[in-house]
């Protein structure tokens, strides 16, 4: 469980190391040796043993600081000192041990891609969001844009040698919208203090220089008017601690620092928007009130309807008047946001929501005011307001606005529970140079560094990521990796910050802080996976192109065809309400379309379920990357296992080792070991830790002969020379294809082997055979139980293994699988994934290794098991962050009911829309009488965004399926 939360995010250890900078101080040695950077491309390199090697023969050169070799993009990154080692150097290193090697230039940094995000405010519906991405898209150096309306968030992929952050934010904005900048994308940690009695110039110049002076700080930014200084830093090298601490050194002047109050957090945004709704509902509601007494209740009142029908200025009644003068405020300046949002849009050649709105209530306001000014002119004029319907309009519009941004609020509550796991403080514990402790302090967990031993009481929250130097106890990770089972920790193990400690002092050394924190990474990945549209999601953005020019054709079609009608008599007058003439009657039936339609559900319905769904699966343990990988899931009819690490433990142990030649158990492992402690496949370790255990009992920490010309066969075995002797160690398909023989007995031992499920090696020493291993698997708890619910969900089941067929057909027997493909190499894996999907299927693929990455990629949805490889991870599309195979049917079930809920919120926005505007626009007036006014079309309109964004809230009420309560399934615990 540890091995996963380090690196479960997708990135391998070669990626890991291309964001740094190619030419650094030597800093950490005392020295200023140069480092460079150097890119070379290996190739005939075919499984991770040979980058082992390789990366091994490189680290043996002097002046060599760093290497890291990437097996599947055949390339390799080394760090070293020019002075002591040369290009040439490294690369005929690299070709002595058995590989091709070449010389890559690398491009400058600045042609690098950086991902930049922005919050923004004032999007109403999707016709908001596109037009934002249309704007940022058409500016050069950008590769990527993605606007969510329902995270209120902008996603930019982007070149900063071509364009900057900056540009975005004016783009943003000329587009009619807020735009705050949330990160830029620089790979580089950013703190943010607070000063306090600083007062001159001279000071803050003094604290610059100061700042400067401390070895990893690289850019400082000043702001003497919000006492506010940023600095920008390495992370291995120093940290905000050390800069509180050098600013509060300083002997000329009583200078403080903290760490500056966070003032631009979603949560902060969130809340002041949805108290600036309240706000301005509750205003509206003061003056909309009294409007609507006075226009619908206040008539039947005798001695007030009295009052109010007292004529002032000729026709011009006192109650006309109230109305005017009530209602003039609510649509100007309480409705202002509307004007403002119409302009902006109509500026850019769009229409969105605002629109719509402000041609309703501008429509039923002017013609208001007409009545007023005609009234006040004529003695004889008889006319209706429609003051109520502007007034209401906007009331129940903000109602709704308010509600949705409350509920929208309840959709990210996964991450923001997640962001509060980390405590507000840590115990620091404090060490002299010959390394004993001698104080303790509490400190704002904020303030801790790299390399720091921090104190973690029992009951207490784990402040950051970081391995135990002393103590033991158990850990609670459920918030973390959805196990529910407390997890046992003792010296060595690594713990996730925001875990917390059952019983047990436990002293941790921190090794992740900021954004490298598992915690972060899992709440980045939630964060970018609720940005990615689901493809189902360009069905609303379709739509939102044409559908408010289509509604104002509609409601100005409706509004003329009722008018021509009156005037032409096609109606009898009794259609027409007393208090109304033909004109109002019309009037009042192009507003109700105009108001009721409603692009605000159509485009909220994808991702607050998206939003939803990939928040729970988080809390459950199943990292979804993105909208893709959820809509992809929750069509798959074929899950294809890997075997060793996915339906078995992948802790492979020696169950019998058959010597067929003269020599000594510990003479044979001898030989063995050698090569297979070269080798990083699950079999291999295995069989070197046998062989540790072996030697323990005559010597502590053996050093296994030194093994030449290793050579790793993918899928099949290796080969390597120790002292005179040629070993092959591998499956029965190696030996044959080298062309030794095997003898009738090792045969017998083989079938033996394969009927118990186990995986026979076999061992050829000068192109003899002198041995077989037996190593055993064992199953995962639980895995016969997931393929049969796996059945019953009409979802078929395939392993595919490198494994022998004997073995690969008695684990399928064991667990109930009937298609079984075995001997497979890498790429094998891939091309069966590609055939299942030509014959119609859509295929899952469950793996663990770095064998398991190419078919991860190629499959409809990979899924990685978390305690496997990073690049396994890397190319996986949903992330199980538990060892444990029941989350591959939560990952199945909860990507169904999140596409059932995303197709409950499309048919509810669709056939409202559909029913709504017929209805608004009068067609069932003739049959029934049915006539809809405009403050309830308003009315049913915000009530329809709020209907969609609640149920995709129900969302939140996910259980796992029933099938799995019955069963016992255990957390699978990787050391």
């Amino acid at each position: 469980m540890e091995k996963i939360c380090s690196r479960f995010l997708s990135m391998s250890k070669f990626q890991k190391r291309e964001g740094r900078n190619d030419k650094v101080l030597d800093v950490s040695r005392g020295e200023e040796g140069e480092k460079v950077v150097a890119l070379f491309s290996v190739t005939g390199m075919t499984c991770s043993a040979c980058a082992v090697s390789v990366e091994k023969a490189i680290k043996g050169l002097p002046g060599v600081h760093d290497a890291a070799v990437d097996v599947l993009n055949d390339r390799a990154r080394v760090i070293f000192n020019p002075a002591l080692v040369s290009e040439d150097v490294i690369r005929e290193t690299i070709e002595d041990a058995g590989f091709q090697a070449a010389s890559i230039k690398q491009e400058p940094r600045e042609n690098s891609t950086l991902i930049c995000r922005i919050r923004i405010k004032g999007m109403t519906c999707t016709s908001c969001s596109s037009t934002i991405e249309s704007a940022l898209r058409e500016i050069c150096g950008v590769q990527r844009a993605l606007v969510a309306l329902a995270t209120e968030e902008a996603e930019i992929q982007y070149n900063p040698k071509l364009v900057s952050a900056n540009q975005f934010m004016e783009a943003v904005e000329d587009t009619g919208f807020e735009a705050v900048l949330i990160s830029t994308g620089e790979d580089m940690n950013n703190v943010h203090l607070k000063l306090e009695g600083v007062h001159t110039e001279k000071s803050l110049q003094m604290i610059e220089n100061c700042l400067l002076a401390l070895p990893g700080v690289d850019v400082i930014k000043i702001n003497p008017v919000l006492q506010k200084i940023s600095v920008s830093y390495k992370p291995d090298q120093t940290g905000p601690r050390n800069f509180i601490d050098a600013i509060e050194s300083i002997k000329y002047g009583n200078f403080q620092a903290s760490i500056y109050p966070d003032g631009g957090g979603k949560e902060i945004h969130r809340h002041d928007e949805i108290m600036r709704y309240h706000r301005h509902f509750l205003w509206s509601l003061i003056f909309t009130v009294p409007v609507f007494l006075s226009s619908m209740v206040f008539m039947y009142i005798p001695g007030i309807h009295h009052c109010l029908e007292t004529k002032v200025v000729n026709s011009l009644t006192a109650g006309v008047i109230f109305r005017w003068i009530l209602t003039t405020p609510v649509q100007f300046i309480i409705g202002r946001r509307f004007y403002i949002g119409s302009y902006k849009a109509l500026r850019k050649g769009a229409a969105n929501m605002d629109v719509l709105i402000a041609l309703g209530t501008n429509a039923a306001y002017f013609y208001s005011l007409y009545s007023v000014l005609k009234a006040a002119t004529s003695k004889n004029f008889v006319g209706t307001d429609f003051f109520e319907t502007s007034s209401m309009l906007i009331s129940f519009i903000l109602l709704g606005k308010y509600l949705e941004v409350l509920a929208k609020g309840k959709t990210s509550e996964a991450i923001a529970k997640l962001m509060d796991l980390t405590p507000e403080t840590a115990v620091l514990l404090v060490y002299d140079e010959d390394g004993n402790m001698f104080s303790e302090r509490e400190i704002d967990s904020r303030l801790i560094q790299k390399n720091d031993v921090i104190k973690i009481m029992p009951g207490g929250k784990v402040a950051s990521d970081g391995f135990i130097l002393w103590g033991q106890s158990h850990v609670n990770e459920s918030m973390i990796t959805g196990e529910s089972r407390p997890v046992a920790k003792e010296k060595g193990d690594r713990v996730i910050g925001g875990t917390v400690n059952e019983n047990g002092v436990l002293h941790v050394k921190v090794t992740h802080i900021g954004s490298e924190t598992t915690l972060s990474q899992i709440v980045r990945l939630v964060e970018s996976a609720q940005l990615a549209k689901a493809p189902v999601q360009k069905f609303a953005d379709r739509i939102s192109k044409y559908f408010v020019p289509l509604v104002i054709f509609l409601a100005f079609s409706s509004w003329f065809l009722w008018f021509s009608a009156g005037i032409f008599n096609y109606y009898p007058e009794t259609w027409i309400p007393s208090s109304m003439n033909s004109f109002q009657l019309a009037l009042q039936f192009g507003i109700s379309v105009m108001v009721i339609a409603c692009p605000c559900a159509l485009g909220l319905a994808t991702p607050t379920a998206v939003m939803v769904g990939t928040g729970i699966g988080a809390t459950h343990g199943v990292l979804i990357k993105g909208g893709q990988a959820l809509e992809s899931a929750h069509k798959v009819n074929c899950v294809v296992f890997d075997k060793t690490g996915t339906l078995t433990l992948g802790k492979p142990t020696v169950v019998s080792t058959r010597l067929l030649k003269d020599m000594t158990i510990y003479e044979f492992y001898e030989y063995v070991a050698a090569a297979e402690v070269n080798s990083e496949h699950p079999l291999a370790k295995g069989i070197v830790e046998y062989a540790k255990k072996l030697r323990e009992a005559e010597e502590e920490n053996h050093i296994w002969p030194e093994a030449r010309d290793f050579v790793c066969i993918s899928g099949h075995g290796v080969k390597a020379t120790v002292g005179n002797i040629e070993l092959i160690i591998g499956n029965k398909s190696l030996i044959v294809d080298i062309g030794i023989n095997i003898p009738e007995k090792a045969s017998e031992i083989l079938m033996e082997v394969e009927i118990m499920a186990q995986t026979g090696v076999i061992v050829s020493m000068n192109h003899e055979v002198v041995g077989i291993i037996a190593i055993s698997d064992p199953l995962k708890p639980g895995a016969a139980d997931v393929i049969s619910i796996l059945n019953s969900m009409k979802v078929k089941s395939i392993m595919v293994t490198g494994d022998n067929w004997g073995t690969a057909r008695a684990i399928a027997k064991e667990v109930g699988i009937d298609t079984v493909v075995a001997e497979a190499k890498p790429d094998q894996k891939a091309e069966k994934v590609k055939e299942l999907q030509k014959s119609g299927l859509i295929v899952a693929m469950v793996g663990d290794g770095i064998n398991d990455s190419a078919a991860l990629a190629s499959a409809d949805v990979g899924m990685a098991i978390g305690a496997g490889t990073d690049i396994a991870i890397e190319a996986a599309d949903i992330v199980l962050m538990k060892n444990n195979l029941e989350d591959v049917i939560i990952a199945i079930d909860l990507s169904r009911k999140t596409f059932s809920r995303i197709r409950m919120n499309y048919i509810w926005a669709l056939s409202y829309n559909m029913i709504g505007i017929p209805v608004a626009a009068g067609a069932f007036f003739p049959s029934t009488g049915l006539r809809l006014p405009p403050w309830m079309a308003g009315a049913a309109m915000a009530a329809s965004s709020v209907s969609v964004v609640m149920c995709s809230l129900l969302l939140k009420n996910y259980r796992r399926p029933k099938m799995l309560n019955n069963l016992q399934f255990k957390g699978i615990i990787t050391e």
